[in-house]
């Protein structure tokens, strides 16, 4: 059969066997891209993570560890090693590193090994964060990280979006020919002989295009990733992506693309073999409703040419799904997208960039640093260009706090039970007391601005908390945490306690580029007063920061240069890493058009499934519908009503998605706005009402494309010879 018929069919019939191999190129290609660019990101955000945070799966930190320790934790069936971390390991304090064989078991391996070493629960630790991105999550966790399974969930309906569309171009074409192979079945072909002729035909037109879609997948992911680096250049923070791509994603691609092909020739040899030849020849392959039902609201517009439309829609329904389900979820994940990003793009600048525009140009951070080692404050100060120059390092303390020390505004909010929950045996509460030790000559500055008496011989609290029940986030009111008329706090960390007199309570903070929780004693104190009392008891963190503020408004070619002349002086004594505001105010801009340029590819791809199966419908229902139309134009249907017929449909499949995701976009913006707290009004003003009509524009548009060549080429038919051919049926 493969020289007497397939052979020559293919070649008599170019138009049915291109549209199929474009089929197959174009949804093999978009499969490939999608698990390459898919594939890259995870890679991307695997390396970022261990880049951060390291590659250590599970960490035990401990006073001490020996080798014999370390020997032991080896032991255990699945651990792959376990090694001291030097960098960490300090102060009487050992950190090591345990990698495991299958991380999958970490969670219940763990709490074994620390038992095995005597130790409590307290002193592991687990790289959440990574695990999460290899699907190991804590099973004791309500509220897991589910958002890189929701981009699988998302990805596998795009793949099988995309599978669809070289499945749906199969059974068109077959489907079309049930006919064909009724005749050959009367004439003693058998149900194998057929399968077989119908396979053939399927690998021979899919099988060259398949490869080329997937090596074409290839090279725009290579491209993509490219274009990536070169847009996201200026983000700091930021590595460089490498294109990986691993040879199970090809296999993968070529698998799931040939068993589409073998399951789609299949169906119409299936249905072939439940079917008496002449019921295969009687088959007429055109569009019927089981029930006919009338279309109220396209009857009510368009008349008679409506109710036709919405009959024909109707019998299409099943192979229009994916269409409207493609069209349906790239409009509402571009319009939730562009909102969404907007939104951020507000809040972020609202709360971050506008917040503290003139509270620093310029942030150092001296890595492993005590602010007690930093030599260079008058230097920095000494530099043309700079207003104000603070350098601090914070620390973390506790102090307790009795019932009768809380402020009446607190008392009337719920009092300290609230904040701290219950008091100990001794009636007193545990409260937070984070520490920033100032050089002298800031915390000094800092005196004069609040109005007291400079001194070196106390500390400045921040007596705040915010009032949650009568102010939201967005726009927060503090009221006192304690009563001021307490001259002294009492610190305390690991069993050690210290004594110190207070200068001041105050509400206004230093500025400095720092958030403070919503309720906390912030203990501001100088340089002189840490060296004397607080060094030995507090714990401080390993870095300190320099907050510098240049004098009037600069550019970023200014600030620029004044960061590169910081950078030099500092950089030559110490291991730094710098942030330019201007800088990254530029990068957060380039990372949220990045965002809204992957995203948006995303959701452009879907269109793009959507718009291919509406093209693939069209075109391959035209061979179906030329007896349906013969049949109209018998009842005296006009070409020209013929034609708002198909501008009917077009609408229809075009404007359902349309007006389904604007209400849902409308509820989403009005839900992310009510939430984040931010005047309706503020956001409509930005709102990214052209990109998403441009968006909606072009799904009509190309919709309408694809009903014009359809209508088209069915128009130019002859349409009496289709009921001349078919009279015997």
């Amino acid at each position: 059969m493969w020289k007497d018929y397939s052979k020559s069919y293919i070649k008599n019939n170019r138009a049915s066997s291109i549209s199929i191999m474009a089929a197959a190129l174009v949804a093999t290609m978009f499969l490939s891209l999608l698990c390459s660019i898919a594939y890259n990101f995870w890679a991307y955000d695997v390396e970022q993570i261990i880049l951060e945070e390291g590659d250590w799966q599970g960490r035990i930190v401990c006073e001490a560890l020996g080798s014999d320790d370390l020997s032991m934790v080896c032991q255990f069936a699945n651990v792959e090693k376990a090694v001291v971390n030097e960098e960490l390991s300090q102060k009487g304090k050992i950190v090591a590193d345990v990698y495991f064989k299958n991380a999958r078991t970490i969670y219940r391996d763990m709490p074994l090994i620390s038992a095995q070493l005597g130790l409590n629960e307290d002193s592991i630790q687990y790289n959440s964060l990574l695990l999460s991105r290899y699907f190991i999550h804590d099973p004791e966790d309500e509220a897991p990280p589910m958002l890189l399974t929701l981009y699988v969930v998302i990805l596998i309906i795009m793949a099988v979006s995309l599978i669809l569309i070289i499945r749906g171009s199969f059974e068109l074409s077959m489907n079309a020919r049930i006919h064909q192979f009724g005749i050959f079945s009367s004439i003693g072909a058998t149900p194998r002989q057929i399968r077989t002729c119908l396979l053939q035909e399927a690998m021979v037109l899919s099988i060259l295009p398949m490869l080329i879609g997937s090596m074409s997948g290839i090279l725009i992911s290579y491209g993509i990733i490219k274009a990536v680096n070169f847009f996201a250049s200026d983000v700091s923070g930021r590595h460089e992506a490498v294109f990986q791509y691993h040879p199970s994603i090809f296999a993968l691609t070529v698998l799931i693309s040939f068993l589409t092909v073998i399951f789609s020739a299949w169906i119409p040899a299936r249905k072939l073999s439940r079917m008496t030849p002449l019921e295969a020849i009687r088959n007429t392959s055109g569009l019927l409703l089981k029930k006919k039902k009338h279309s109220r609201f396209l009857s009510c517009i368009f008349g008679m040419k409506g109710e036709l439309a919405g009959n024909a829609l109707k019998a299409q329904k099943k192979h229009l799904r994916i269409s409207t389900l493609s069209l349906l979820l790239s409009f509402l994940g571009f319009s939730i997208m562009l909102c969404f990003t907007t939104l951020a793009d507000i809040s972020t600048r609202y709360t971050y960039f506008e917040r503290y525009q003139d509270v620093w140009d310029i942030m150092i951070t001296l890595k492993d640093t005590e602010l007690t080692d930093f030599g260079l404050t008058d230097e920095l100060r000494d530099i043309t260009g700079i207003q104000d120059a603070t350098v601090y390092q914070k620390a973390k303390a506790l102090t307790f706090l009795p019932e009768g020390l809380q402020s009446d505004e607190l008392s009337s909010l719920g009092g300290l039970e609230s904040v701290a929950g219950t008091p100990n045996e001794n009636g007193q509460f545990q409260v937070s007391a984070p520490i920033v030790v100032l050089d002298d000559t800031s915390f000094l500055n800092f005196c004069s601005q609040i109005g007291i008496t400079p001194s070196l011989d106390g500390a400045i609290v921040l007596n705040q908390i915010w009032d949650s029940r009568n102010s939201n986030f967005r726009y927060k009111e503090y009221v006192p945490f304690v009563r001021d008329d307490n001259q002294n706090t009492i610190l305390y960390k690991n069993d050690k306690t210290v004594k110190i007199p207070v200068l001041s309570y105050t509400q206004k903070s230093p500025t400095l580029r720092e958030e403070y929780d919503n309720y906390a004693l912030v203990h501001f104190i100088p340089l002189t007063m840490w060296n004397k009392t607080l060094g030995e008891v507090c714990e401080a963190e390993s870095d300190s920061y320099i907050r510098i503020l240049s004098n009037g408004t600069v550019n970023l070619t200014d600030l620029n240069a004044l960061e590169q002349e910081v950078v030099r002086l500092v950089s030559e004594q110490y291991e730094i890493e710098s942030e330019n505001r201007v800088q990254e105010r530029l990068s957060n801009d380039s990372l949220i058009q990045g965002m809204v340029m992957i995203l948006g590819a995303f959701c452009v791809l879907l269109a793009v499934i959507g718009i291919a199966n509406v093209f693939s419908n069209t075109l391959g229902f035209l061979r179906q519908r030329k007896r349906e139309f013969a049949q109209y134009m018998s009842i005296g249907l006009t070409p020209q009503e013929m034609r708002k017929m198909f501008c009917i449909e077009a609408f229809v499949i075009a404007g359902k998605p349309l007006l389904i995701t604007l209400p849902l976009t409308v509820l989403f913006v009005q839900f992310a706005v009510t939430a984040s707290y931010l005047e309706p009004m503020v956001f409509w003003s930005e709102a990214p009402i052209l990109p998403i009509l441009i968006f909606a524009a072009a799904i009509v548009l190309f919709v309408a494309l694809a009903y014009y060549i359809g209508g088209r080429r069915l128009l130019q038919c002859d349409l009496n010879e289709t009921l001349r051919n078919d009279a015997l049926i």
